[in-house]
């Protein structure tokens, strides 16, 4: 059996409540020589509901074009006559575009063929706040409302009676993105002290958990549900983190990412994930250049050591990671040396089963809106609806997305 595997079979038997969802959910699966088509057919389906998608949020509208640099656009250098990265100092990946020169990991990823890079991700009608475009992001839902996230409502569709702890948002609070309608997210940001704050007298009355047999209240239902879960999850998490110990380097900033390794390598039965660079960090108006570098190295360095965290414990085939910011920048440069809130941006999607390369029309740098923005060419819902069915492999898009909006061919 795999090491991800024993690794399960091992936590089962410690006791630490993961359920029967966790074999059931397995990314390896052990299958003996013959297996007839009926049990071939449940052992795919078992490995597809094995498949983790990891989102990567970058907050404050990184700006693309001093991301993914089209140094072969004259017309790149011309608006931006004292920003624009060098031609001599671009990471080239080929003849027309090459990463920001801070992006060692990021080259290393695209050139390994392990990321695929989406150009003009964006919708129609921009807003150019962070808050309202974000919370577009977050629900899959431009210029209109929404209750859930598109995560959220990605597990209540596909997955609405899986174990506790399918959602993992990693962050201070909660993002909008993963609200749901009938998970609860495990949202924590240190797991070495994630649990339920309590006087030290309260400690033995929340940790108690009695047998009370059916509860017909669903409200009080519902509490001692979050109650239960919450205490089980957190005694995961502390394990987990607790028994994490890697070899590989991420960097300066870890972006929350060694402790998506830690509940993957422990067997959580985890199956979406959401992580973010905080704080509007790419909010980049003065002096942008030195900033957005160093942002970008750590972003980099970072995606680049969990490729390899997960590759260390046999996991990489099992997860892919999507990148995205809630925009772009404006294409000229300004006066403060900086990019001002812009539209269409790139997207990345890493892992070691994506069929590297670029993928979508690239937006024209003359042909620009009234606001100087690159127009978009593909609706970033495409994207998303790329990792719903072409790697989770659910066919639901429509009904999450409000509409079909076609996918990449982007897996192996």
């Amino acid at each position: 059996m795999s090491k991800a595997a024993m690794k399960r079979r091992d936590l089962l038997k410690a006791g630490l409540g993961l359920g029967a969802g966790v074999a059931a959910f397995g990314g390896n699966t052990f299958m003996p020589g013959v297996l007839n088509r009926a049990a071939q057919a449940a052992a795919l389906d078992a490995a597809a509901r094995g498949k983790i998608l990891v989102v990567l949020e970058l907050s404050g509208g990184n700006d693309g074009l001093n991301t993914v640099v089209p140094w072969g656009d004259d017309a790149y250098y011309r608006a931006r006559p004292n920003i624009a990265i060098p031609e001599n100092q671009v990471r080239k990946i080929d003849d027309h575009f090459g990463f920001n020169p801070g992006m060692a990991g990021f080259e290393r990823l695209y050139k390994d063929g392990k990321m695929a890079i989406v150009h003009g991700c964006g919708y129609d009608n921009p807003s150019y706040s962070h808050f309202t475009s974000m919370a577009y992001w977050h629900t899959a839902a431009p210029n209109s409302g929404e209750d859930y996230g598109w995560v959220g409502r990605l597990a209540d569709t596909v997955a609405p009676d899986a174990p506790a702890n399918y959602i993992v948002n990693i962050a201070g609070s909660q993002s909008l993105a993963v609200r749901s309608e009938r998970h609860v997210p495990i949202v924590f940001d240190d797991p070495a002290r994630y649990q339920r704050e309590a006087f030290a007298e309260e400690r033995e009355a929340l940790d108690r958990r009695p047998d009370v047999g059916e509860v017909e209240n669903p409200s009080r239902r519902f509490l001692m549900d979050i109650a239960r879960s919450a205490t089980d999850s957190s005694a995961q998490v502390r394990q987990a983190w607790s028994n994490y110990n890697s070899p590989v380097d991420y960097g300066i900033n870890p972006l929350d990412l060694p402790k998506v390794v830690s509940l993957i390598d422990a067997g959580m039965p985890t199956r979406l994930y959401y992580v973010s660079y905080r704080n509007n960090a790419f909010d980049t108006h003065v002096f942008q250049n030195a900033l957005h570098q160093r942002l970008l190295t750590y972003t980099a360095d970072a995606v680049a050591a969990f490729q390899q965290d997960l590759e260390r414990i046999g996991r990489a085939d099992d997860v892919v990671m999507m990148i995205f910011s809630e925009f772009g920048r404006r294409v000229p440069e300004n006066v403060s040396l900086g990019t001002d809130h812009g539209a269409a941006n790139t997207m990345f999607v890493v892992g070691s089963q994506v069929k590297g390369g670029h993928y979508g029309d690239i937006p024209s740098l003359t042909e620009l809106n009234a606001e100087d923005n690159l127009a978009y060419t593909t609706d970033f819902r495409k994207v998303y609806q790329t990792m719903i069915e072409n790697w989770l492999g659910h066919g639901q898009s429509a009904q999450l997305l409000g509409r079909d909006f076609g996918s990449f061919d982007l897996f192996a």
